[in-house]
């Protein structure tokens, strides 16, 4: 498995930032950079690390695509996490996760059983809870591993830009940075997605009935959860729903909720109202005393 990794190597304070279903590490270089900014503001190291989850990004491909799976998500996040304790010890663990991201680390936090080299302390559910929302799968369902190849990589950037309406406004230039890392070169020319198109194939089994079974296991898992955790919606989400996110601020470690308008699944976290609110949260600057 590859990471990205920004700040101090031998840091003892650790932000795992984790991504979706279909993206990679590099979604989260300007929160990383925004962390390790604040961090050195206050004069505490900090390592951010971004994993590419199996299949996608530089990470490798699976020989079965039965094992694109959360147990098998969940496993590779505590080898990661042991391989990183063993480079240098961590003593605080914080976690972003977007989407599937999310998932992942909901299920490492409400899991007290797993090995964790450090409870997670901060923990930021990006557009995701308990319950997802069918008509959200239904609707990735129709473009997973289907995408073939362009052109160009700005050709590429176009057709991800027409999929993903729901991430809100950007800037031509946050769109090329966001999508360059999002294409390789095609074997037979032009570029392809960073992702195994297989990753699609355990997605199709996911029943509604599968679905609504889940739902209660991943209740279980939250009200599990002692870390301090805030969960960020787009007010126009389909993937989360406001009822959900309100239950999550009532139940298991009471979520604060922060929602952004003008934005559906899932805020990409480069936007500076978006940047800030996770940096506060997780990196907290002290108050100031008043000069007399």
């Amino acid at each position: 498995m590859a990471w990205w990794q920004w700040g101090d190597a031998q840091a003892p304070n650790v932000v795992v930032c984790v991504h979706g279903l279909t993206r990679q590490g590099r979604d989260f270089d300007v929160l990383a950079q925004a962390l390790v900014a604040r961090a050195a503001q206050s004069g505490q190291p900090l390592r951010v690390v971004c994993p590419d989850v199996v299949g996608r990004g530089e990470s490798d491909w699976l020989r079965d695509p039965m094992g694109y799976q959360f147990p098998t998500y969940v496993a590779d996040m505590l080898g990661l996490l042991g391989a990183l304790h063993q480079q240098a010890p961590i003593s605080l663990l914080d976690w972003v996760g977007t989407s599937m991201g999310g998932l992942i680390g909901m299920t490492l936090a409400g899991s007290p059983q797993l090995p964790l080299p450090a409870p997670i302390r901060r923990l930021v559910l990006n557009d995701v809870g308990p319950v997802v929302e069918w008509a959200a799968l239904e609707r990735i369902g129709q473009y997973v591993g289907k995408a073939g190849t362009f052109e160009s990589v700005e050709a590429g950037a176009q057709a991800m830009r027409a999929l993903s309406q729901s991430f809100g406004p950007h800037t031509d230039a946050q769109w090329m940075a966001l999508s360059r890392p999002l294409f390789k070169p095609a074997a037979d020319g032009g570029w392809r997605l960073h992702y195994d198109p297989a990753i699609a194939v355990p997605y199709a089994t996911v029943t509604r009935e599968a679905a609504a079974e889940g739902q209660a296991l991943l209740w279980q898992i939250y009200d599990g959860i002692t870390a301090s955790t805030m969960v960020l919606r787009g007010a126009e989400s389909d993937l989360l729903s406001r009822a959900t996110a309100l239950a999550m601020g009532a139940r298991g470690p009471h979520a604060r909720l922060t929602e952004f308008a003008g934005v559906g699944h899932a805020p990409t976290l480069i936007a500076p109202d978006q940047v800030r609110v996770v940096l506060d949260f997780l990196l907290p600057e002290p108050p100031k005393v008043p000069s007399e």
